[in-house]
C-alpha cells in the first residue's frame, strides 16, 4: 500500500491547534469530526477530504486555502483562482470526481489563455484581443500596479 505523505499537514494543523489553545477533544467538536479522526490526521495517518479541511480550517479561524495548500490540494500560487479552487473544493452538492473534473477544466482553459500572452503571461492588454475572442470581459481590475510591462 501506497504510503500518504500527510504528515506535514498534520504537524501544521497540530501547531495551529496549539497556537489556538484548543486541545485535540476541543478542536474536534468544534470542527465536527470524531477524536481519534482528527489524532489520526495529526499524526499522519489519515488524509482528509477537503470538506473536513474546511471544517478544521473554521474551527480554527484560519484559511481553508491554507489548509489545501499544505495537503497538496492546491498548488501556492499567487492568487491565481485560489477562491475558485477552495469553492469547488468544498462545494457539498458534487463528489471528488467531479470536484477534480472542473479543476481540470479550469487549468486548461488557464493553459489556453497563456498560450496566448505575449512570453511572462503578464496581464492581459487592450492590444491582446484573447478575452474578448474568448467571450470574456477585457481587461482586468488588477491591470495596473505599477509594474513594468
Amino acid at each position: 500500500m501506497a504510503s500518504l505523505n500527510v504528515g506535514p499537514l498534520g504537524e501544521y494543523i497540530r501547531e495551529q491547534r496549539r497556537n489556538a489553545q484548543y486541545s485535540l477533544r476541543q478542536l474536534a467538536e468544534a470542527a465536527g469530526v470524531s477524536n481519534p479522526y482528527l489524532s489520526q490526521i495529526e499524526r499522519g495517518l489519515r488524509k482528509p477530504s477537503a470538506e473536513i479541511l474546511q471544517q478544521i480550517a473554521k474551527a480554527l479561524r484560519i484559511s481553508a486555502e491554507t489548509l489545501y495548500v499544505q495537503a497538496g490540494i492546491l498548488e501556492e500560487r499567487r492568487g491565481e483562482g485560489l477562491e475558485l479552487r477552495a469553492s469547488i473544493l468544498a462545494d457539498p452538492l458534487i463528489n471528488e470526481q467531479q470536484k477534480q473534473a472542473l479543476l481540470a477544466v479550469y487549468d486548461a482553459f488557464l493553459k489556453e489563455n497563456a498560450a496566448g500572452r505575449p512570453s511572462g503571461g503578464g496581464p492581459v492588454t487592450e492590444a491582446d484581443p484573447a478575452p474578448e475572442a474568448a467571450g470574456g470581459v477585457g481587461g482586468s481590475t488588477d491591470e495596473h500596479r505599477g509594474e513594468a510591462p
